[in-house]
């Protein structure tokens, strides 16, 4: 963990119950077995190959580098069913840090609906039951402002009625 540069990222998690490939948008909601909570956390600035040559697309994945580490997705604690969610796209989003609120936000405000997440994603892999999709974080993460997760801070993340995974950091 890098005190200098680990950001949290409150994602809402689609967890697939019927599989498929090549899903419509119209139909790609009944595959959904449930809603659970993501903190995508990420270490802004960790490259492993920081020697390399830089190539014309790195600017693009190197951001990836920093999602791989032990403990850097915590999701749950509960997985809510999809036929207990009204819409998935008027769901509250709240992350605090250390009691002070850092995303306030709601699924209304997301680029791409659940829905549009599934196709896209579908029309290239076969989506299998069980399998995890985050869909993206709010504004408020803390990159934005260069307030980074330090050792023993607690964050809170809630999503409407699914409930709030608590997380506490920890150094490495």
């Amino acid at each position: 963990m890098n005190p200098n540069s680990t950001d949290y990222e409150l994602e809402l998690a689609i967890v697939i119950g019927r599989g498929g490939k090549g899903i419509a948008e119209a139909d790609a909601l009944g595959h959904v077995a449930g809603f659970t909570i993501i903190n995508d956390i990420s270490d802004r600035k960790f490259r492993p190959n920081s020697n390399r040559k830089e190539r014309t697309k790195d600017g693009f994945f190197d951001w990836l580098h920093g999602k791989w580490h032990d403990s850097f997705c915590p999701c749950g604690p509960c997985l809510i069913a999809a036929d207990s969610v009204d819409d998935p796209q008027q769901l509250s989003l709240q992350l605090r840090v250390n009691g002070e609120l850092r995303q306030d936000s709601s699924t209304a405000a997301q680029i791409f609906p659940v829905a549009a997440v599934i196709e896209f994603i579908s029309s290239f892999v076969t989506l299998e039951p069980g399998d995890i999709i985050s869909t993206g974080t709010p504004d408020g993460v803390g990159n934005t402002t260069s307030t980074y997760l330090q050792p023993g801070d607690e964050i809170t993340a809630s999503i409407g009625s699914i409930g709030t995974l608590i997380t506490t950091v920890e150094a490495e």
